[in-house]
């Protein structure tokens, strides 16, 4: 990570590097908004686009109506397993 990143994200910065020590810059950025985009509910997090890797020319980000829509459906996704029920039941 970049010292102006980790500068700016100082609590965020190390999650983002074990991330890509672990699986690969690829792999964060494939898996951002599932795997660690959720953690900006405790601490500050950089957009997908502010990722000192990130390409705009090869590398897609979601806007925020998009990652609404995503989480709005994963809860349900959720609330449909711990209750047993299917959708429109």
């Amino acid at each position: 990570m970049s010292k102006s990143f980790a500068d700016e994200y100082p609590e965020a910065a190390p999650y983002i590097q074990k991330a890509v020590d672990e699986h690969s810059e690829d792999w964060v950025l494939e898996h951002y908004y599932e795997q660690l985009y959720p953690l900006g509910q405790l601490m500050a997090m950089p957009e997908k686009e502010e990722l000192p890797f990130y390409d705009e020319d090869e590398h897609d980000a979601m806007t925020e109506d998009e990652r609404v829509e995503m989480y709005q459906a994963r809860a349900e996704y959720r609330e449909n397993l711990r209750t047993g029920t299917k959708p429109d039941e």
